[in-house]
């Protein structure tokens, strides 16, 4: 049976959620702060955690990433919509926990009995996703590193992926435009100068996001296009924080807006982030607040497909950690538009969801850890994703 350790001050709402948790099948212990958190986490062993943010003693923020460094478990937070619990909940992401809910406040229709009902959906999938602790101990605070899954910390390309899924990896063909040059020596190539790459996530995904825009390098030029599933009251936040963090020139989209070398844009939350024209290398994006595509809004794939629809410049579709198959049918698009394609390997995604379902589409070009994201988009573009023997 899988274990849920509720961690909330008021014993209100650990009821409410112990309850329901119960109801729908969970063992269930209780913590009322960090502090015991921490010492529940390592008696109790849990699956996944539920955590509050704002509590006495030690709030949510610090217990996650004492439990991630000691006993990693998926953590899903619960905050209060104010600018403080959205930055506190940001925090707790790149720490280690994994997803949030908004608990109620009154300020809307939302009630106690949405979040109840909310915390269970959000369990189960937790609980589905597979989620290994060695993966999630790598998803851990920043200040502990992340160890490759491969020898040497190497890169696994297609041909190291064994089974069935090497197979299916070897069927996709590129139909579009080979980016590959044919240069004379001494001849600049344009389209080198004018890198895309469309970054996909969801659950997991905002602490890899920023590690690897910590580290890309701004001399690459690139324009990059950021789709991460988050509700629209956090995603202006996200760019802020990715923006004081990078050499890049980061915010959130808006309709219309233009994205340069060196500039990345983050899908809007309730909102499709779309390509409309690339154009004397500049992206003009269009956003869409149309019908949702699996369930959710904004969608990786339809940024991934109009980008390959649009960008006939070096473009690379990048599938992060995340429950669902969001984004790869845009990774397929990707590939066969003749661009690169990469998914973060199983060992260093919290959730392997979404690079899962981008490696069966036999699409994917390098499966790599979090630690080696950057070098690879980076090889991407210098040697068109051919790497060493």
């Amino acid at each position: 049976m899988t274990r849920v350790l509720v961690v909330d001050d008021s014993p209100f709402m650990r009821t409410v959620i112990s309850n329901a948790l119960t109801t729908a099948g969970y063992d269930v212990e209780t913590a009322t702060n960090g502090s015991e958190a921490i010492e529940a986490a390592a008696a109790y062993d849990p699956d996944v955690i539920t955590m509050d943010v704002e509590m006495p003693e030690m709030d949510g923020i610090d217990a996650v990433e004492r439990i991630m460094a000691t006993n990693p478990a998926l953590i899903l937070m619960l905050s209060v919509h104010t600018d403080r619990g959205t930055e506190a909940t940001l925090d707790a992401l790149e720490r280690g926990a994994v997803d949030f809910l908004h608990k109620p406040d009154g300020s809307d229709s939302r009630t106690v009995t949405h979040l109840s009902s909310d915390i269970v959906e959000k369990v189960d999938e937790l609980a589905d996703a597979n989620a290994s602790s060695v993966a999630l101990a790598r998803a851990a605070a920043s200040v502990h590193a992340t160890r490759s899954s491969q020898p040497n910390g190497e890169v696994a390309t297609v041909a190291e992926i064994g089974g069935e899924t090497q197979t299916e990896l070897a069927q996709c063909e590129p139909t579009g435009p080979d980016f590959e040059t044919t240069t004379e020596p001494g001849v600049e190539d344009e389209r080198a100068d004018n890198p895309t790459v469309v970054i996909g996530a969801s659950t997991g995904g905002p602490k890899i996001i920023e590690e690897l825009f910590e580290r890309l390098p701004i001399d690459l030029e690139a324009k990059i296009l950021i789709v991460q599933h988050m509700p629209a009251e956090f995603t202006e936040r996200f760019a802020q924080r990715l923006d004081s963090r990078s050499e890049y020139d980061i915010r959130e989209a808006v309709d219309g807006d233009l994205i340069r070398s060196g500039e990345a844009a983050v899908a809007p939350g309730n909102a499709h982030l779309e390509v409309a024209t690339n154009v004397g290398g500049l992206l003009r994006v269009r956003l869409d607040d149309g019908e949702r595509i699996h369930g959710v809004r904004p969608a990786i794939d339809v940024t991934m497909q109009t980008a390959a629809e649009q960008v006939d410049d070096r473009l690379c579709g990048v599938a992060l950690t995340g429950m669902g198959a969001d984004g790869a049918a845009g990774i397929e698009a990707i590939k066969t538009a003749g661009g690169h394609t990469i998914a973060q390997d199983e060992a260093t995604s919290p959730v392997f969801g979404i690079p899962y379902q981008a490696i069966q589409t036999g699409c994917v070009d390098a499966v790599v850890p979090a630690t080696k994201l950057v070098e690879t988009i980076v090889d991407a573009f210098n040697t068109d994703g051919e790497t060493d023997d």
